[in-house]
């Protein structure tokens, strides 16, 4: 049996809800077909209820987040710990230096507890997932029947705070197991923390390396630069953090809601909590966000974010690939590890993706990389990485299909050398730091 969410028959399969805000609401397994216990039903939407700012709870959100994580030891990095990870990132930044034309994004190299790891984030997933929770309630506003949108003011503040307040459950349940998973700040390819910040998590990394036969140091070392390299990326292509973060934003204006749908559903659902069970009402709060059918919107904001996500992990697997070619005897071993890992997801990603609605992982990492590496080999590093310098310039879903042939008319040397290109990519490569 499968164990993909939805896959299986008693999966919720049934449920419109699955995967979104509500699932947890009126989401509940089949039962005696009785009404529940509404003094149980009013104190969970009493909890849901509670007062906060914006569309989510993130007070409740972070907490539940911090529970999770110190579920396992998630002892402070020691200093020693600290020494070596800025040691790795410093041994990093030398080697990236001869593999692409971007200069060290990083300025503060850290270790990392799971903890810190939540709260040092924490800024830039509200950025992505504060959208959704909007764009969730707008989306039942304009569900509601004509006749009930003129008093629906009242209904939606009240929609508003319980979307909030089931999304900060499941925002922290998977912020929580994110942190269990991660390697580094930049380990999922999106920029989660301040600019310059390049931080690796030496628990996560502990355990990660205990179950390869490759040495601690060598894992430590290959992380380093995946880091590094992801910052030089972000640092110096000042226009990539947004428009990675801008496809998760018009993903969430994309959200659509069948009223009829819903209206029959809730009825349904309802009608499946058994009052003589008490874990009943605790099911009904324990499923995901939405799996509404996508708009075409949200297909084109995955579709960009996918791609996206793809090439900025296929550049950084091909300077990375460099920087160890000659250097590490383990960077094969430990390459085709990450590109697998990445590719497919791990637990942790597998279930935000679930609770978001997003795949944070590039499926198509390895047609990136043989793009960027054949890119390189043709026309040198500096074309490779000047194809950053606009979003226009970047490959498409069909160049990944031929990655061998992105820009094959353009491989003379001499078309390296128009003025134009020169300044635009000193001009890049020069900016200043903020």
């Amino acid at each position: 049996m499968s164990d993909k969410p939805g896959d299986n028959p008693d999966d919720g399969a049934d449920n419109p809800f699955k995967g979104t805000p509500f699932e947890q609401l009126f989401g509940g397994a089949a039962g005696s077909g009785a009404m529940p216990d509404l003094s149980q039903l009013f104190g969970q939407l009493q909890n849901l209820l509670q007062p906060h700012d914006g569309p989510i709870n993130w007070e409740f959100a972070l907490d539940l987040a911090r529970k999770t994580v110190a579920q396992s030891p998630d002892p402070t990095p020691s200093s020693r710990q600290s020494d070596a990870v800025a040691d790795a990132i410093r041994l990093a930044d030398h080697w990236l230096d001869e593999t692409t034309a971007f200069p060290s994004g990083v300025t503060t190299p850290a270790a990392w507890s799971r903890a810190e790891w939540v709260v040092g984030t924490t800024d830039v997933w509200k950025v992505l997932v504060e959208p959704i929770a909007e764009s969730s309630v707008q989306a039942l506003g304009g569900a509601l029947p004509p006749e009930a949108r003129e008093m629906s003011g009242p209904l939606l503040g009240i929609l508003g705070k319980a979307v909030g307040g089931m999304l900060a459950g499941q925002i922290g349940s998977g912020l929580g197991a994110l942190a269990s998973e991660v390697l580094s700040v930049s380990d999922i390819g999106l920029p989660l923390a301040a600019a310059g910040r390049a931080a690796i998590v030496t628990t996560n990394l502990d355990a990660f390396a205990a179950d390869l036969d490759v040495s601690a140091d060598d894992v430590l070392l290959y992380v380093a630069l995946r880091e590094a390299a992801h910052q030089r990326l972000f640092a110096h292509v000042p226009w990539l953090g947004d428009y990675l973060i801008g496809a998760v934003t018009d993903y969430a204006r994309g959200i659509e809601i069948n009223a009829e749908g819903i209206q029959s559903r809730i009825e349904e659902q309802m009608r499946g909590i058994d009052p003589a069970n008490p874990e009943s009402m605790q099911e009904l709060l324990d499923g995901g966000m939405f799996e509404l059918e996508r708009s075409p919107a949200q297909e084109a904001a995955l579709q960009r974010l996918e791609v996206a996500l793809a090439l900025v992990e296929g550049w950084v697997d091909d300077v990375v690939g460099q920087a160890t070619a000659e250097r590490m005897p383990t960077a094969g071993k430990l390459q085709e590890t990450f590109r697998r890992r990445r590719a497919a997801g791990g637990p942790a990603e597998q279930t935000f993706a679930t609770l978001v609605g997003l795949e944070l992982r590039p499926r198509r990492l390895r047609d990136a990389s043989t793009l960027w590496g054949s890119l390189r080999t043709r026309q040198g590093t500096e074309a490779r990485d000047g194809v950053w310098m606009h979003p226009d310039l970047l490959p498409t879903p069909a160049d990944l299909d031929d990655p061998l042939g992105f820009r094959e008319d353009a491989s003379a040397p001499a078309t390296l050398s128009d003025e134009d290109f020169d300044a635009e990519l000193k001009k890049l490569l020069d900016e200043p730091e903020e």
